[in-house]
């Protein structure tokens, strides 16, 4: 039996003539954007009056760590009564230090209790406190003369905390 006998048997509609009321035009999918307004693109008299500006770069959260994790810094100041912005209420642990690059930054003391002095040599990293204004950095705990937090379970190594060691009876 030939193939195209078998394709006929299986189509029978490509083996008869098709009728004028079977053609369909095919459908052409238009893209539709959801704006009513349409797509201006600037004219060439608006480009030579007034050229594209090129975006402005964004500014570093900590920028007197450019290009360095940490900065080991000499305590100027420890500011215990440092109050947070509106909605919140409490009296944040703050210490001022002079970084070894000769700038002087605003730190924040993570953690419950701290044994900063005057004079005391610390670790400085980035990274701001939400709700304290002009605090920019943090204070590395458990490194150089800043002490870890004392019986922390969870989240040690944020805090400088070794493990604690198991209770053998």
């Amino acid at each position: 039996m030939p193939p195209f006998i078998r394709l006929q048997f299986l189509l029978p509609s490509l083996s008869q003539p098709a009728l004028p009321s079977a053609i369909k035009k095919p459908t052409t999918i238009t893209n539709r954007t959801l704006s009513t307004t349409t797509p201006l693109s600037t004219t060439l008299m608006q480009v030579l009056k007034k050229p594209r500006q090129p975006q402005r770069a964004r500014h570093p959260v900590s920028p007197a760590l450019v290009n360095r994790p940490h900065m080991k810094g000499v305590c100027l100041r420890v500011i215990n009564n440092f109050k947070p912005k509106k909605p919140n209420s409490a009296e944040r642990k703050v210490a001022r230090v002079r970084l070894s690059s000769g700038r002087a930054v605003t730190c924040y003391i993570p953690g419950e209790g701290h044994n900063v002095l005057q004079h005391s040599v610390v670790l400085v990293r980035g990274g701001r406190s939400q709700d304290c204004p002009g605090v920019r950095y943090h204070l590395v705990r458990g490194a150089l003369d800043l002490g870890g937090v004392g019986n922390r379970i969870t989240s040690r190594s944020k805090y400088g905390t070794k493990k604690p060691k198991s209770a053998v009876a």
